[in-house]
């Protein structure tokens, strides 16, 4: 028998009682059978018991349950769960796909309704065995139909690591591991730059038979969305990488993490404009989110960049042209407002009302482009919205719907129903100062032969009006603060999104210096330039 569970003879009925650290060894002297109570008048059917379990009962049926799990019994463990099923099935995994053994459990004593455990146990495949040791925990809640306490069953109670529908899984990795590099060879680690993780694993996924190398031998979590990538948690056998170069730069990567950790919940995307190749992404978020490439959030006034290149491929105004500033502006009934501060300009041109973001003078010209133009824009010169990027990863396109009633106006200031990640605005930027689309990418399409999307792109005068205004504002309008101090060719956009049950405006920022453009999104991180906009000029600090 192993160390830690010990037996006793109670009225007849052998019982399995689990030790450990703090926990103490039960003697369980209640009745085991859920179905007999002392109130419980004799020959008559025993009353369903009800309410939350007691700290006696939480013991234990936390005991039953770990014991038969250490014991390898699957069926037993899930007998005392709420979901008998599901748990048989990933505790047989357990021990026949994951090919865990030796399991020793030791609890520590409950916390109200929860018990915490650490697990130590081997595994072995092949003719290799490593210790394996991790730390869950289980709640006990009472069965809605039996009212016996019962352990609620969660996949997580196996293992933290596992959700709905995933299973543990040991041999050889289906893919070999790779050596991520940046542009110059440089080794790219989540240790060093810890917003690569998820995203180096799903290069992996997606590359790993592609970049050489030979498999090795790993405990994995095979996720039920069967596109997921699989997590590693532990190898057994290294296996020998294959090297897989990205377009990521070092440099710039590294000032990228230490930017969004100094805002929570913030994300920012680099691109070379000339070619298109994504120069770092990186994510400050609670939940791992991979906002800078997934993110579909409102980007504010930094969408008056396609805003101001509609009015102008439209002809409706110009740079120069007017573009009156007034206090507010009404447009099918809704009312629009500048940011507080904005001084009114009934006079002011595109450029002025540009550099200042001023919210109404891009209302104001609702009436004159057609529902569907700044959609028309988005999609044929900026490539957004088509669902047709390669990014090499999984990625947003951006969408810009063609909306009727108010939200043609609101749209045209990035709320509304436009949706845009860090990477579509710094792609955006990107087209903006060069008048080429080239579709943002972090693995060469050359790797895999994938085809990248296209777009037509702006014309030469459309480009020198939006670099202008760009620059204007990146030196006297609402990003001058910001921005100043960086040196050379300079040019960038603020943005604040309202969105509804936030105190705070989410904060957006894009940029560009010389052949780098950026953008970055602070959530509820208020003005522009408060949050995002550091984030980018950090980022275009080390000019890629």
């Amino acid at each position: 028998m192993r160390k830690g569970v010990k037996t006793a003879i109670v009225g007849g009925v052998f019982v399995v009682m689990v030790g450990g650290a703090g926990y103490g060894a039960y003697n369980f002297l209640t009745a085991l059978n859920e179905g007999t109570s002392s109130g419980s008048s004799v020959g008559g059917p025993a009353p369903v018991k009800t309410g939350p379990p007691s700290t006696s009962e939480v013991k234990e049926a936390s005991a039953k349950f770990l014991a038969a799990w250490q014991k390898g019994d699957a069926a037993a463990a899930a007998s005392y769960t709420n979901n008998a099923g599901d748990a048989e099935q990933l505790l047989t995994a357990y021990g026949t796909s994951a090919h865990i053994t030796k399991v020793h459990i030791t609890p520590t004593a409950p916390s109200g309704d929860s018990v915490r455990y650490s697990v130590k146990a081997t595994v072995s495949y092949g003719g290799k065995s490593e210790p394996f040791a991790y730390d869950s925990e289980l709640t006990v809640v009472r069965g809605v139909t039996t009212g016996r306490a019962l352990v609620d069953w969660q996949p997580s109670v196996v293992h933290p690591a596992l959700e709905k529908g995933d299973t543990l899984v040991t041999g050889e990795a289906k893919v070999p591991p790779i050596e991520a590099v940046d542009r110059n060879n440089t080794v790219l680690t989540a240790a060093k730059y810890p917003s690569l993780g998820p995203i180096l694993d799903a290069l992996r996924e997606k590359y790993g038979d592609k970049a050489g190398g030979r498999p090795g031998v790993e405990l994995t979590v095979e996720r039920a969305d069967a596109s997921a990538p699989s997590k590693t948690l532990l190898t057994l056998a290294k296996g020998t990488p294959g090297k897989l170069r990205t377009t990521i730069s070092a440099p710039a990567q590294a000032a990228a993490e230490r930017a969004v950790r100094q805002y929570a919940e913030s994300s920012v995307v680099a691109v070379k404009p000339s070619t298109g190749e994504v120069l770092a992404v990186a994510n400050h978020r609670q939940d791992g989110f991979n906002a800078a490439f997934e993110g579909r959030l409102a980007p504010g006034s930094t969408m008056k960049v396609i805003s101001a290149a509609t009015l102008i491929d439209n002809g409706i105004t110009s740079m120069n042209g007017p573009a009156p500033c007034p206090e507010s502006a009404v447009w099918q009934s809704q009312t629009f407002h500048n940011l507080q501060g904005l001084v009114p300009n009934e006079q002011a041109t595109l450029a002025n009302s540009f550099m200042r973001s001023c919210n109404t003078a891009f209302v104001k010209y609702a009436d004159a482009v057609k529902v569907d133009s700044l959609t028309r824009e988005a999609e044929d010169r900026f490539g957004l919205g088509q669902d047709n990027w390669k990014t090499g990863i999984v990625s947003f396109d951006g969408s810009v719907p063609a909306s009727g009633g108010p939200d043609t106006a609101a749209n045209l200031i990035g709320q509304g129903q436009v949706q845009m990640s860090p990477l579509n605005m710094a792609s955006v930027t990107a087209t903006a100062s060069t008048g080429a689309f080239r579709q943002p990418y972090l693995i060469s399409p050359k790797l895999d032969g994938r085809q990248l999307a296209r777009a037509r792109g702006l014309s030469a005068s459309t480009v020198a009006q939006l670099r202008a205004m760009m620059r204007l504002t990146a030196t006297q309008g609402t990003a001058a603060h910001v921005m100043a101090g960086l040196s050379g060719d300079i040019g960038a956009k603020t943005g604040s999104a309202e969105v509804d049950g936030q105190t705070k405006s989410n904060s957006w920022f894009t940029g560009y210096r010389g052949d780098v453009a950026a953008a970055a999104m602070t959530q509820e991180g208020g003005h522009g330039g408060d949050a995002a906009g550091p984030i980018v000029a950090a980022v275009l600090r080390t000019g890629g």
